[in-house]
């Protein structure tokens, strides 16, 4: 077989060097867009790549047959040919793409003739592959000639929010997904078409991610609230705020547990919190010292669990947190992430706490950062319910349950660049 690539820069120049080079049985297996020349990477040209290659060493004429082919591989391989031409002219047809880009299909590169042994089985596995090969070259023209190459084109209402979601830090792959959902109904038949009616398919499909039924806070009947998470997120402030919220707002009594003893001061912290609310705090330096903080908290009507912020990385530790989230009663467990963190690292530090029970998830420092997407790549990528967000020190001020609606204007709101 021989290969050969070609850098070149439209599709007709493209089928011409095949045929000169490889003749007409050549096949082309790969094409993508690629910049040449520039300066360290920019300003190059665009162009496009061709991987060709033909199962002969010398080009054939397309139109000779050799004349010791057997009658059945001579009619199978016009059946064939007659079946990529169809397919060929279906994709014209059906393609959005500049005349150019159609001339680039109507002269098709033949495949090879079958072998007279194999006839049959080589036949049909060309035909799908020559099928797949038509079709992302149909797309890719597509592509090109909306002026998006990198990406499936939308409307143009629809086509705005893209830049803006990615500002945010969503995932491009998951921008496409939600854009595609808009589009398809911004797209339909009964749809006004209106710029409105763009922003509402568009927070429809946000919606679909961050919204989960049941309730986002605390429920009336949570006995333990646990909090879990890495260090420096909050979490001993933020117990604070939720406790001050259950104490003044609902008068439930509330007593506190904390196993974060690696931490210097965090037991301070967390105790003159507890003389400020009057409530009782009970510390722990091991799992089996959980059953006498119970039942020293027994009169509560619910708990808080302060846990140790540690490297979450390292499975000795999260197996470690997970033997102090027992239960006496209906508990819940809160995993706590600061939304300065890094996507890539908040995915780590859930992924290990999944294996383990996770209930709900809790964004901290939102009023320190601009970029709110890692709330929906971690609501798209685990089972986790929203529940509380902080934007602030002050106790118990700075904490609410999370306004999805508030959010989603937030997230499609343009910022200056």
């Amino acid at each position: 077989m021989r290969v050969k690539r070609y850098v070149v820069d439209s599709m007709p120049d493209a089928l011409q060097k095949i045929r000169a080079d490889l003749g007409k049985d050549a096949v082309i297996l790969n094409t993508k867009e690629i910049r040449s020349g520039g300066f360290l990477g920019l300003f190059g040209k665009k162009k496009i790549e061709v991987i060709a290659a033909t199962d002969s060493s010398q080009p054939q004429p397309a139109a000779s047959v050799p004349a010791s082919l057997p009658r059945q591989a001579v009619s199978a391989g016009s059946a064939f040919a007659s079946h990529m031409e169809e397919a060929v002219a279906v994709a014209a047809r059906e393609s959005s793409a500049a005349p150019v880009a159609v001339a680039a299909f109507g002269a098709p590169i033949a495949p090879p003739p079958p072998k007279a042994a194999q006839a049959a089985p080589r036949i049909r596995g060309k035909d799908e592959l020559l099928l797949d090969e038509i079709k992302q070259m149909k797309e890719m023209v597509a592509r090109l000639s909306s002026g998006q190459p990198n990406g499936p084109a939308y409307p143009e209402p629809i086509a705005k929010y893209e830049r803006t979601l990615l500002d945010h830090e969503i995932a491009p792959d998951l921008v496409e997904r939600l854009l595609q959902g808009a589009a398809e109904r911004f797209e339909s038949e009964t749809s006004p078409k209106t710029e409105e009616f763009a922003r509402e398919c568009v927070r429809d499909q946000l919606k679909g991610i961050l919204h989960a039924p049941g309730p986002k806070g605390i429920a009336a009947d949570t006995r333990i609230a646990h909090f879990v998470g890495p260090t420096g997120v909050g979490k001993t402030t933020t117990i604070a705020k939720l406790a001050a919220e259950q104490v003044l707002k609902h008068n439930r009594k509330v007593g506190f547990i904390t196993s974060d003893t690696y931490r210097i001061a965090a037991v301070e912290q967390l105790k003159t919190y507890a003389t400020i609310l009057n409530v009782p705090l009970e510390v722990v330096f091991s799992p089996q010292e959980l059953a006498r903080a119970f039942q020293q908290l027994q009169d509560r009507d619910i708990i808080f669990m302060d846990t140790a912020g540690r490297n979450f990385r390292n499975q000795m530790y999260v197996s470690e947190l997970n033997s102090l989230l027992q239960t006496n009663g209906r508990s819940e467990t809160y995993l706590v992430l600061s939304l300065t963190s890094k996507y890539k690292d908040m995915k780590a530090i859930t992924d290990n706490f999944a294996k383990f029970r996770l209930d709900k998830v809790l964004f901290t420092k939102m009023d320190e950062t601009q970029s709110y997407g890692s709330i929906v790549n971690l609501l798209y990528d685990f089972p986790l319910r929203l529940s509380y967000t902080t934007n602030g020190q002050n106790v118990p001020e700075d904490i609410a349950v999370t306004n999805e609606d508030r959010l989603i204007d937030l997230l499609l709101e343009e910022r200056d660049s």
